[in-house]
């Protein structure tokens, strides 16, 4: 570890034409980073995130540090941290055509970073990004199928998406081609952020480098190491700000700080442990819409029968997973549903299926096993990357299985097409953040038509399901849209293609002085900085 007697008067400060690099980081041989702390009494708030490196570049279209992005550009709307749709730089909407037609009046005097005011052609040019292939943005097929134009514009057919209108320079508009209950859901999210439209066509990829949004805070300078590597990025809080101004004048972000700098009360906050407990951290815990799923092969036999798939489920017992996995910066929780609880009105719809082995072994046997033929070897396949360890995980199931002479064999898995040409049955455990919080964007990707699952599940649940999911994207009504993903759910839990396993809820170890800082559902990225602050 790095020496803990670096002091504020160690401090190394380098000016560049154009940039101020702020603080600097001094590595010890073994790669270690030191922070040196500039200001006392401090209102420089830091955070380390969850990234394990940096990347200086921040583009939304791309999902590029999306914490970082969250700060500086602001969108139409945003979601509170208990996914309630407020007004951002749009002060209201309306909704109109039975749905088909979203109407959004900006706010007036709004300014970007550069002080040139916001106009409803930034707002287009920042959504036609998204669709442009040249941005490499994947999340623009969200828009594609949905909103009308999109797709012949995505296709280069045309050179403009005429359901993107500008109807004066503060107010725009959105036509979707059905009515569409989830828009402002999709339009909340940090690709959707709204950019300047004459910087970031004339820079280029550069603008992302040096990034002008209209959020509460502005890029400042970066944080470096004496090698000159970028190793974080210093925002400074917008006096200009539209809303109410942030508590704090600064954020340092940065992957590599350390213990030493949390114990010295140098940085206020980073991903929690039990070394950090001990020195009387508060926890702050939250983004539990990360989840993950044990699909299986239903093409490929005894997968191939609905009883069968049952006992699996049957034999697995959530809680003892939990328990088999280390719980520091990440906590897991079984879940039972599909559709995670915590979306709005999906509160837990149906009774948790316990695990239940003696159930699991009689349909089995009934299923012609163990009396006159073994069960057949089942794979485990793994994300190569993925946020459950895998050693634990495969331990613990392994011994579930075994405990019914049924085998699994573990192997890992970069691409799910890998799997295409695997005959025997097999297990692929997918983990997944939301792209948006809303049921389609939890059902559709597993089992729509376009889904990469759906070779893998062979049309389980069958046509009745795409029939239900082709009239929920029809729904106007939003209670009536509701209960078709509740039917859905209900459709997977009978025929069971998959195991909903568990969540993946993030933990931030925070200092005892800092107030309001809070983890929302999406996730540690999606922290909202505006009105954490320090208790002097």
């Amino acid at each position: 570890m790095a020496s803990k007697g670096m002091n504020i008067r160690q401090i190394l400060r380098i000016a560049v034409p154009g940039i101020l690099f702020g603080l600097f980081l001094s590595a010890s041989p073994s790669g270690t980073v030191v922070l040196h702390p500039v200001d006392s009494p401090r209102d420089t708030l830091r955070i380390r995130g969850f990234e394990t490196s940096f990347q200086p570049r921040f583009d939304p279209a791309k999902g590029e540090m999306v914490f970082v992005t969250q700060q500086i550009f602001d969108g139409l709307v945003r979601l509170d941290d208990d996914l309630n749709i407020v007004p951002d730089l749009a002060e209201y909407w309306d909704i109109s055509e039975g749905g088909r037609c979203y109407t959004f009046y900006l706010r007036k005097g709004i300014r970007f970073h550069n002080g040139r005011e916001l106009s409803a052609a930034d707002v287009k040019f920042s959504l036609l990004r998204l669709l442009r292939g040249e941005s490499e943005s994947p999340y623009g097929r969200h828009f594609i199928d949905k909103v009308v134009g999109a797709e012949d514009f995505a296709a280069g057919k045309t050179d403009d998406v005429t359901g993107f209108r500008i109807l004066d320079p503060y107010i725009f508009e959105v036509k979707w081609r059905n009515p569409y209950v989830s828009a402002l859901s999709l339009l909340s999210m940090s690709f959707c952020r709204i950019l300047p439209q004459d910087p970031a066509e004339t820079q280029g990829r550069g603008f992302f480098s040096h990034p002008i949004g209209t959020g509460p805070f502005k890029f400042d300078s970066w944080i470096r190491s004496p090698r000159l590597d970028i190793v974080g990025v210093r925002l400074v809080r917008n006096p200009a700000y539209f809303g109410r101004a942030p508590r704090v004048a600064a954020v340092e972000y940065s992957p590599y700080f350390t213990f030493d700098h949390f114990e010295q009360r140098d940085v206020d906050a980073m991903p929690y442990s039990a070394d950090l407990a001990r020195l009387g951290c508060q926890v702050v815990e939250g983004g539990d819409l990360n989840v993950s799923y044990l699909m299986m092969s239903c093409a490929n036999a005894p997968f191939d029968r609905a009883r069968v798939r049952r006992a699996m489920a049957l034999v697995v017992d959530k809680d003892k997973i939990v328990q088999a996995l280390p719980s520091e910066a990440v906590r897991f929780r079984a879940i039972h549903n599909f559709i995670p609880a915590k979306l709005p009105g999906f509160f837990p719809s149906f009774d948790p299926e316990e695990s239940d082995p003696e159930q699991a072994s009689r349909i089995l046997e009934e299923e012609g096993y163990f009396r006159t033929k073994e069960f057949p070897e089942i794979l485990l396949f793994t994300p190569d990357e993925g946020k459950i360890e895998r050693t634990p995980f495969v331990r613990e199931l392994t011994r579930q299985f075994e405990a019914l002479d049924i085998h699994l064999k573990a192997k890992g898995y970069r691409n799910l097409d890998e799997l295409k040409d695997v005959r025997q049955p097999f297990f692929v455990l997918w983990e997944r953040g939301m792209d948006f919080p809303d049921a389609e964007n939890v059902i559709e990707p597993l089992f729509g038509k376009s889904s990469a699952f759906r070779w893998l599940t062979s049309n389980v649940p069958g046509p009745g399901f795409d029939r239900l999911l082709e009239a929920a994207g029809l729904e106007a009504g939003r209670a009536r849209r509701l209960d078709l993903f509740r039917e859905m759910e209900g459709m997977i839990r009978r025929d069971v293609p998959g195991i909903p396993m568990l969540t993946v809820e993030q933990r931030l170890a925070v200092q005892p002085n800092i107030r309001g800082l809070r983890i929302p559902p999406l996730g540690a990225m999606y922290i909202d900085l505006r009105e954490v602050a320090f208790v002097r």
